[in-house]
């Protein structure tokens, strides 16, 4: 039997980088986050265009009164006299941008700034009887577009048809310069924005906080001890208390479904042993009459039967034992030490074992359950190897690595995540194997999570088995009795 580990690559740091943020916008911060930044968006976009547009409104309106009294003033006055020139400003009322053009666009009077420049406007009454003139300019010699009013004068003082022009500039909003304000604006939106998305992540962060103290006291309770309950206090009241309540209830009724689970699994085990051992006892005897009966290949098959099943029968009770926490004192002990002795007293190996093992790594643990590890993860890859089977034993930073290597087809990497299933078999294993209880690596996981390590498969040619252990500090004396605690 093939069971399935779960070792997972952990990828370059792009993908690492794509998984975070992928699980940071698919999650409800992320959601809420992206919705305020988006609302945020549109409603400070129109606030933005509405408020440019009561700017310019304002602002063309300011100039076009200041221009138009300007101008009608100064064309009441051509009527009877000539203005001057240069054409002196009325006061700080009226604007000092003013020209006088004749009927062939010549200019005839400017102010002392338009002095010597050619007419603001050309711009003349579309209607004979109006006598108004409302445009925009942008002469060249000027830094800010112009809002213009002319005053036409059909008789004036100048002894020909004029116009009055009087211009404003008008601010950088609605001339050249606009473009560099609207980016100025632009940048404001977007740092508007990303403020507002920064709260709302740093808000929604706070808010949901308790929820992931409640997630990960729940992901240790259940990878450790399901009589553990949530704190009720990490919730802060309201909704997330009830939550937190109803996951302590949740968390109640599971462990009395698991404890009754595993007192019918220990139990049943027990009372099928005596039986078990009974049917085998007389199945052997059978066997080994020496009368040749027509039944007796029979028997032995049947011998083999019982003997499997009487081998499920112990593991159930040896996981039930481990589920419930039933552990020896762990000792600290040297793990390359264990398993050569481990490899050293097995006779019966089908495929040679080529050793790799690391002196001075040490380990807390059973030894006893520790070689049943190793003894599990062998008879896996003795059962699925080819030619040749690799255990090594070294270290890779804190922890102490027992890894077992064969040269097989190797897990598919699709089943991983079905990690060390009860009794679960790929199709080659069950094409090929029928000695396997189908609790073995079950069991060796079971052993190596009560120790505080991991067991599972990681990539590489063939079938690779890792377990995980904490590295401890050696004994007093290296090669002493074991220290127990």
């Amino acid at each position: 039997m093939r069971d399935i580990g779960g070792g997972v690559d952990g990828g370059s740091w792009k993908g690492r980088f794509a998984r975070i943020w992928a699980r940071a916008f698919h999650s409800v911060r992320g959601r809420v986050t992206a919705i305020a930044v988006g609302a945020a968006a549109v409603v400070l976009s129109i606030c933005l265009l509405l408020v440019l547009a009561l700017i310019r409104q304002r602002s063309v309106g300011e100039a076009a009164e200041t221009a138009s009294h300007t101008a009608r003033s100064l064309a009441i006055k051509a009527v009877t006299e000539r203005l001057g020139d240069p054409i002196p400003r009325i006061n700080t009322a009226h604007t000092d941008l003013v020209q006088v053009v004749g009927a062939h666009n010549e200019v005839l009077a400017a102010s002392l700034r338009l002095h010597g420049d050619p007419p603001v406007s050309t711009a003349r009454p579309a209607d004979a009887d109006d006598i108004r003139i409302d445009t925009t300019a942008c002469p060249q010699n000027f830094n800010h577009c112009l809002y213009v009013v002319g005053f036409h004068v059909g008789e004036s003082a100048y002894g020909q048809p004029v116009t009055v022009y009087a211009a404003v500039e008008l601010p950088g909003l609605l001339n050249d310069d606009g473009a560099a304000l609207g980016a100025r604006a632009l940048i404001l939106l977007l740092a508007l924005i990303c403020l507002i998305g920064l709260g709302t992540w740093t808000a929604i962060g706070a808010a949901l906080r308790p929820v992931e103290e409640i997630t990960g006291e729940l992901a240790e309770i259940t990878a450790s001890d399901l009589s553990r309950r949530v704190p009720v206090h990490y919730s802060g009241g309201g909704e997330v208390q009830e939550l937190a309540e109803t996951v302590n209830a949740t968390l109640g009724r599971l462990e009395q479904a698991t404890d009754r689970q595993r007192r019918f699994v220990a139990e049943a085990s027990h009372d099928l042993r005596n039986p078990i051992a009974g049917l085998l006892t007389r199945l052997e005897v059978l066997d080994g009459e020496d009368e040749d009966y027509p039944w007796k290949e029979d028997v032995s098959e049947a011998v083999h039967d019982v003997e499997r099943l009487s081998a499920i029968v112990e593991d159930l009770l040896e996981l039930a034992r481990l589920e419930a926490g039933a552990a020896p004192p762990s000792v600290t002990l040297d793990l390359g030490g264990l398993v050569r002795d481990e490899i050293a007293q097995r006779m019966t190996d089908r495929l040679p074992i080529t050793a790799d093992l690391a002196d001075g790594i040490w380990v807390r643990g059973s030894g006893l359950r520790l070689s049943r590890v190793l003894e599990n993860l062998l008879a896996n890859a003795e059962r699925h190897g080819r030619e040749g089977v690799r255990v090594q034993v070294r270290a890779d930073g804190p922890q102490a690595v027992l890894g077992v290597y064969d040269d097989g087809a190797g897990v598919p990497e699709e089943y991983r995540e079905r990690i060390f299933e009860r009794f679960a078999r790929l199709k080659e294993s069950r094409d090929r194997d029928t000695g396997g209880t189908g609790l073995g690596l079950p069991i060796a996981r079971e052993i190596a999570h009560n120790f505080g390590g991991t067991l599972g498969v990681v990539d590489g040619p063939g079938g690779r088995f890792e377990m995980r252990l904490p590295l401890a500090e050696p004994p007093a004396e290296p090669g002493g009795p074991e220290t127990e605690v």
